[in-house]
């Protein structure tokens, strides 16, 4: 119904907010304005104010505000023509007429009421008569109590195929009326219509406003199908708009500012009669925007259960897609997989309710779901695969309409993707502070010490050993981070390039300065007790031992140099996680970028490690040692 803007003033000014809000919330003056505590959530300080000359309300613990008509529908869980048909009332005020087309479909709508209410009549009798008898066998079996028969008004329909029609017939309602109501099969090919329902449970559905719209018929034999029938579109039965059990639920998720949606109605019941009274249906339908705003009418997050099997989790990631346009700040939804493929019916009847509280207690967040349904089974190890779940998520979140809620997910999207593909990168079952390198663990010996540690002193050793090198690596070795002890030590030892260009092994150890002898003993090793200059750096790169080539121990330099700027990448990644945590825009987008960059030199390391390993292998093949020199192996 719309309702001219002349008459919502008229609403507005004969009821003040501080009238309206006062019957739910207590009250007191400060100054223009009234205070008290807040309706939309438990607080001990006072942080909800009405302003009667602005006609306003704002609730500054919420950030929630509007007028009288925003309040009604905040705090009952109604519709806008609902709280104007309601405020109206309050103040005295006749709704305006309709126009004669309005008049006479709302007529319409109500004779169609009418027959409705009378078949659940009809319905509840049978139930109540000897030929219901195995119908309430089966409710019994079911553990449906009898106050929720009658509460819920829930009938039987005999296996005769005109029974309905019959009775109907008998209070003077016409056939066609009959047909509109959906209660009657009717068609060109069918001489005589015939009644829809037929060896059924009966369970009436309601709208909004407690009026019965239709039903929802499950079948008493199990060679029947469907086992469950609802009524067909009507003019006052629109499946993909009701939800079931609304009219009942409201005040209770109100209340509790909460609401469960499973997905039947018989499951609504049991769960309904346990206690939990803020409880919804969505008879099986796929979520529509309109069932979407209707839970949202009731909670802000609603809590929907799923089956924990591939049909019900298929239908979760469903109704995904269909939120994901609508969400908005302060809008959202929960998800409940129900274990070991159980109904909410069948877990309260086998273990207690407390069970199935137990169960609501895990429900996921939304992104969670969303995630899990992106990532699964994702083989995102590769750049390209990457890149793939990165755009299809992306695309996802950009159906999200609300700029706020836009923004969230699209930093959550950045930081899960870049942890994701961190750990990817890393590898399950490498050490998580190591570089994945094939040569290291075959060729190297710092098992004693951690990685980075170890390579250090390697590449000091070898910038020793190997003097001829110093020029030539300065560049890619001065970016970097050594300890404060060997930063000082490596400074010196490139000094020593400025004086003399031709630098040998003995030159370093005669040269740098006495308080770098501790350093050069841990990384190269001084002659002496039997051992060889250079003892130390040989016990943990044996295979130098072996006099390689230089060529190969140049690239070995890079290989280790290349590892340990690896180190300094996750050191980055982790600094930058810890800003990103902090909601720094800026430092989401790095993130990503350090973990795609993380990952591409994992992959380089990888195949150098590949390479070296099986260069390392020909040398020790090829070439022995004998008397100090190195001879083909035989």
């Amino acid at each position: 119904m719309r309702f001219p803007p002349s008459f919502i003033d008229e609403v507005k000014a004969r009821l003040p907010v501080s009238e309206v809000v006062g019957r739910r919330v207590k009250l007191k003056r400060a100054g223009r304005e009234f205070k008290g505590l807040s309706p939309f959530q438990q607080e001990k300080t006072p942080s909800f104010t009405v302003n009667d000359q602005k006609q306003f309300y704002h609730d500054f613990s919420t950030g929630k505000h509007g007028n009288i008509f925003d309040f009604v529908m905040e705090t009952e869980g109604v519709s806008f023509p609902e709280a104007v048909e309601r405020l109206a009332a309050m103040a005295g005020l006749p709704l305006p007429r309709n126009s004669r087309d309005d008049e006479q479909r709302e007529q319409r709508q109500k004779s169609l009421f009418e027959v409705m209410e009378l078949a659940a009549k009809y319905f509840e009798q049978n139930l109540a008569s000897r030929a219901g008898a195995q119908a309430r066998g089966y409710l019994s079996d079911r553990a449906i109590a009898s106050s929720s028969i009658v509460e819920f008004r829930i009938g039987y329909a005999t296996a005769d195929r005109f029974a309905l029609k019959e009775y109907l017939g008998s209070k003077g309602v016409p056939v066609a009326d009959m047909i509109e109501a959906g209660l009657l099969i009717a068609g060109d090919d069918i001489p005589v219509p015939y009644d829809r329902f037929r060896d059924r449970i009966m369970i009436p559905i309601h709208d909004q406003r407690g009026r019965l719209v239709g039903f929802g018929g499950r079948a008493l034999r199990k060679d029947v199908q469907p086992k469950y029938l609802n009524s067909p579109e009507t003019p006052i039965f629109h499946k993909g708009s009701v939800v079931f059990n609304f009219h009942r639920a409201r005040q209770p998720a109100h209340e509790a500012n909460s609401v469960v949606a499973v997905e039947g109605y018989m499951d609504a019941i049991a769960v309904y009669q346990v206690g939990i009274k803020a409880v919804v249906a969505t008879m099986g339908t796929a979520f529509t925007e309109e069932q979407i705003a209707t839970l949202w009418r009731l909670s802000p997050e609603p809590v929907v259960c799923f089956d924990s099997d591939r049909a019900g989790v298929a239908a979760a990631y469903r109704s995904v897609d269909r939120i994901l346009p609508l969400l908005r700040v302060g809008k959202t939804f929960r998800f409940v997989f129900m274990d070991e493929q159980k109904d909410p019916d069948d877990l309260i009847r086998e273990k207690g309710v407390e069970a199935f509280r137990t169960v609501l207690s895990g429900s996921l967040p939304l992104w969670d779901v969303l995630w899990q349904r992106e990532t699964d089974g994702q083989d995102v190890r590769t750049p390209d695969k990457q890149a793939a779940l990165e755009q299809r998520l992306y695309a996802l979140v950009r159906t999200i309409q609300d700029q706020a809620v836009n923004t969230a997910f699209f930093r959550t999207s950045r930081m899960q993707l870049a942890n994701l593909f961190w750990q990817v990168n890393r590898g399950p079952s490498r050490n998580h502070k190591e570089a994945g390198s094939k040569f290291v663990r075959n060729e190297l010996r710092i098992r004693g010490e951690d990685q980075r540690s170890g390579l250090q002193k390697v590449i000091l050793g070898m910038l020793v050993e190997y003097p001829n090198l110093l020029e030539d690596k300065q560049d890619s070795v001065e970016r970097l981070h050594f300890p404060e002890e060997f930063d000082g030590f490596l400074t010196s030892l490139f000094r020593l390039l400025v004086t003399d260009a031709k630098l040998s092994v003995a030159d370093i150890w005669t040269k740098l300065k006495p308080k770098f002898y501790e350093t050069l003993q841990t990384v190269h090793g001084e002659a002496g007790d039997g051992k060889q200059r250079g003892h130390r750096l040989f016990e943990r790169f044996p295979i130098l031992s072996r006099d390689p080539p230089p060529d190969f121990v140049s690239a070995c330099l890079d290989h280790f140099i290349r590892i340990l700027h690896w180190h300094q990448l996750e050191d980055d990644i982790q600094g930058a996680r810890l800003d990103a945590g902090e909601g720094d825009e800026s430092a989401v987008a790095r993130l990503l970028n350090l973990v795609r960059e993380g990952h591409a030199e994992q992959e380089g390391i990888s195949a150098e490690g590949v390479a070296l390993s099986e260069w390392a292998e020909d040398i020790i093949r090829i070439w022995a040692p004998q008397g100090g020199t190195m001879h083909l192996a035989a």
